[in-house]
This record gives structure tokens, sequence and C-alpha cells, in this order.
């Protein structure tokens, strides 16, 4: 059987990477529609040989698609979401707007492809950084049970957005002929700096960023009682996050045992050769679907902890492949 396939937001990188891996992926399509805002409507884009005109997102225009994939941001979400999941499409969309809504199942396809059986037309997308931190934890979840972790991210500037990207860029061109960097995107020059700083500070010094990874991954994990710390870091990298991560388990840990754990589990690399000085980094994961952990070592701050380093492609399983594969999954 093939399908009719929509994509709200098919102009920006997460759906531009939507539109590439449906492809690759030689997903079942008799029909694949692409939609942005009215500036974007009548550009044409071309993917692996072939070209589509870009509509104007429209409820109407969707009625009859029976997938629609939207990454567009909250608002549109929220505008349209419950809209075409009403009209009978199945909607899975990237955005914050449903995560946490306790009728929508929010889904790694490697860790709770379970919760998907009784979908009800809305499927959420976790967050980029959630994503890839848990597909190293979930492992080791199922061998010594999670109690709680401390997370520091190392996120790229693919996660704001393609014009993020294109402002890294201007500014190392600008520092290459001796001007000054003219932020625009962020509040400060990100290209040879880091900023603290990713989402929005809410009153307790959290960022809405950083609160994302605890709601989320208890959530996925089915864990009520998880604790989760975190602190979110802009770097200077075009794409892919990488995350520094020290958990604390319920049962007392074997690092062999573990390290086998994340060797054996489905999305993953264990890829640790510190003599040779080989661990995964961001420059080795671009268009990569499995995520890199490495540094896997007992932590001397918990008495039954492990540390570890993780590292994803953000547009791909933190985002557009995630999104992809669970429109895999649901189509069996």
């Amino acid at each position: 059987m093939s399908y009719k396939v929509g994509i709200i937001g098919a102009t920006g990188a997460v759906g531009r990477e939507m539109i590439d891996l449906l492809l690759k992926e030689q997903f079942p399509m008799v029909d694949l529609r692409l939609f942005a805002s009215a500036r974007s409507a009548g550009k044409e884009i071309t993917v692996r040989g072939t070209t589509w005109k870009v509509q104007e997102t429209d409820a109407k225009a969707c009625s009859d698609l029976d997938i629609v994939l939207m990454s567009a941001g909250g608002s549109i979400s929220r505008a349209l979401g419950r809209e075409l999941q009403a009209m009978g499409c199945l909607v899975i969309d990237n955005s914050s707007a449903f995560r946490m809504e306790p009728d929508v199942p929010l889904i790694v396809p490697e860790i709770n492809a379970q919760d998907m059986i009784e979908h009800q037309g809305l499927i959420a997308n976790p967050n980029c950084s959630t994503a890839i931190a848990l597909m190293g934890l979930y492992p080791l979840h199922k061998e010594f049970n999670l109690k709680g972790f401390f997370a520091v991210t190392y996120q790229a500037v693919s996660g704001t957005g393609a014009a993020a990207m294109q402002e890294l860029e201007e500014q190392v061109k600008a520092w290459q002929k001796g001007d000054p960097p003219k932020p625009s995107v962020y509040p400060h020059p990100i290209a040879f700096n880091l900023l603290p700083h990713a989402g929005n500070f809410e009153e307790d010094g959290y960022t809405d960023e950083e609160k994302k990874m605890y709601r989320e991954s208890k959530k996925i994990l089915n864990l009520k009682e998880l604790r989760v710390s975190t602190t979110c870091v802009r770097v200077p990298v075009f794409r892919n996050h990488s995350i520094a991560i020290h958990a604390e388990f319920e049962k007392e840990v074997d690092l062999d045992q573990a390290r086998n754990t994340i060797y054996m589990a489905s999305g993953v690399e264990f890829n640790d050769n510190p003599a040779e000085n080989r661990y995964p980094m961001p420059i080795d994961y671009v268009c990569r679907g499995p995520c890199g952990v490495v540094r896997l070592r007992r932590d001397s701050f918990f008495e039954n902890g492990l540390a570890l380093w993780v590292v994803g492609d953000q547009l791909w399983k933190g985002a557009a492949l995630n999104a992809v594969q669970i429109a895999q999954l649901a189509v069996k």
C-alpha cells in the first residue's frame, strides 16, 4: 500500500531532511506534497532528481493526505495539528506543542515503539537533545534501572534552524577578514564562542530547553520518579549535538556488561578506543542514523553510576529521521 504524504515546514532545515529521508528509505508514497509559509509558496525544491513546488500551508489542502509530518514550529502545530488529526490524517509533529499531552504518544522507536499501539492520529517527536541522550541511556536503563542523570548538552546551531547555520558561516568569514561578527539569531557571536544558553530562561533559572530533557525523558521511559538536571550549551558546530551524561542506577553497575549492552543495542554505535584517540565527534556523525556512544566509565560521584558521551545528528535522529521512523512503524 502507498500513502499520500505531506510535509509542513518543508523549506526549513528539518523539512528538507524529511524529504531526502523519505526518498532514501523508499517510503511507500503515491504522492508527496510540500507546504510552507505564504512567502515560500511557489518556490521549487529539488531532491534526488525530483522537483516539487511548495504550497502555502493550509488545512484544506492536506485534507486527503494519509500522513502529515510537521516541522514548522509550535504555533503552526497548535493551529493545525488537532484539525488535521480530526480530518483523519496521521500527524507526526516535530514541535513541542503536543509532547506532554496525555493522549499523544512521545516516541523514540528504538525505545518505546509499543506506546504507538493506541495512538489517536497524533504522535509527537521528542526534543532533539532528549532523543539523542536517551539513545545512549536507554540500553543502560534496561540493564541497571535508571534513577536519574545530570546532562550537559553541546548543541549545534542546526538546532536553531537554517538561519543560525548561515549566521555561524558569515561570522567565520567576517573573522577571516578581520571584521567584527554581527549577531542576529543569537544575542552574542557564536563563531569561536559558546553560549550557556539554549532556549528561553524561566523564573527558576533553567531554560525551557533544559526542562524538556527532564519532562520528556520521564514520559518516554515511563519513569515518573526520574531525576534529571540539565545545562544546555550552544556551540559553534554546524551540525550534530553532543551530550555529556552522568547517570545513577538502582543496580550495581558492571563496566564490561555496560559496554556490551551498548555494543549490542539498536540505533547506537559503541566506538571507544582512548589509546588511539578514537571517540565519536560531531564531524563523524553528519547524515548518519546511529548515535555514537563513547567515554563509558564508572562515575566517580554516584555509587552505582556511569559517565558517558553521546553524539547524534540533530537533523536526523534528533528530528527528521526519528519522524520518518515513526511513520515507518505506523504503516506497519
